[in-house]
């Protein structure tokens, strides 16, 4: 029996992240999360159990990619070929570490060497693959080589791996959620891979005694007995996933009016962020608190709540206004929506 992962529904506090991550589960097109801040304050513990809470999905049996039954359209080239009706099962949805050291063969995939030995020209897919549909970590992001990165922006906009090398043409699917964690103070992460981010949350040590001992007792206690921790909460696990489920469920409907559109314009023009995508990504991830506290329609709470984690990493550095981004945000936002 596998070892569990500490319970999401039984991290402390980082309210922030733990709510960006939610929201990315809920809505896969907002872009991914990305967490910054001091060392040992869960953002790695907070990625992994998100493995564990997700429900599973429907895949095509034996299909490398784990290609949507659904969604034919986004077949790889084997599923797409295949003359019989293709079986579906359920199949976990993959939460996939990419480290910092790993090599480009590793990454994008390359041929099969033990069967190359036999004049057999093989793929055998890579972490992009293996992310397909699920969610791609990277651990000190802001450390990742810069083909790496270029790499990852060319797939994330196209959502689909192209390899071609010794001899082999090969395309598939490769739409994942990428998260990022780091620590700032160990560089800063390129800006058009931090563009590709759609929620930014920063990540600080707990500074209330309640608060720090009830992080040590947790942990302590998961670290002696992970089963019989995990078995006490499976019921607030349950809860969290089904709050997953009815919100994507819900998602289509929830209803966006105008004055909730001017809102996100007027606070994106007021900030100066480049371009469009602020606004866009604001009401995606608007709607999608919307729909998990149950609403059926997007109002200034839930812009209020996403517009530091949207916004926050979007901003121009101003010369003449030293304040650090998410104080910016918030003053932004006071000052169009009130106090």
């Amino acid at each position: 029996m596998a070892r569990p992962v500490f319970p999401f529904a039984a991290i402390v506090g980082q309210e922030d992240m733990k709510l960006a991550i939610l929201v990315a589960a809920v809505d896969r097109g907002i872009g991914g999360v990305l967490v910054f801040g001091d060392r040992g304050t869960g953002k790695s513990t907070t990625v992994r159990a998100l493995a564990a809470l997700l429900p599973p999905m429907k895949v095509i049996e034996g299909c490398r990619y784990r290609c949507d039954p659904a969604a034919r359209d986004t077949w790889c080239s084997d599923c797409s070929a295949a003359t019989s009706k293709k079986k579906s099962v359920t199949a976990p949805v993959p939460v996939v570490d990419l480290p910092l050291g790993a090599t480009e063969d590793r990454v994008v995939g390359a041929l099969d060497l033990e069967r190359a030995l036999t004049g057999a020209k093989v793929f055998e897919p890579g972490l992009l693959a293996r992310a397909n549909r699920g969610f791609l970590y990277i651990d000190e992001v802001n450390l990742l080589e810069d083909h790496l990165v270029d790499l990852l922006l060319d797939v994330a906009a196209s959502g689909e791996n192209v390899v071609e090398r010794e001899g082999l043409s090969v395309r598939h699917p490769a739409r994942f959620v990428l998260i990022g964690s780091g620590n700032p103070e160990e560089g800063e992460l390129r800006p058009q891979l931090l563009d590709r981010f759609g929620l930014s949350v920063e990540v600080r040590t707990p500074t209330d005694l309640p608060t720090r001992i009830d992080v040590i007792r947790r942990r302590d206690t998961f670290e002696r007995d992970p089963v019989a921790f995990a078995d006490t909460w499976k019921k607030p696990q349950d809860k969290v996933r089904r709050r997953i489920v009815e919100a994507r469920a819900n998602l289509p409907s929830v209803a966006v009016a105008d004055a909730a559109l001017e809102r996100a314009a007027r606070l994106c023009m007021a900030l100066g962020t480049d371009g469009l995508r602020g606004e866009l990504t604001l009401i995606r991830a608007a709607r999608a608190v919307a729909s998990l506290d149950g609403d059926t329609e997007v109002t200034d709470t839930h812009l209020r709540r996403v517009a530091p984690m949207v916004l926050g990493h979007r901003l121009r550095r101003n010369p003449l206004d030293e304040a650090v981004a998410s104080t910016r945000v918030a003053r932004a936002v006071e000052e169009l929506f009130g106090a």
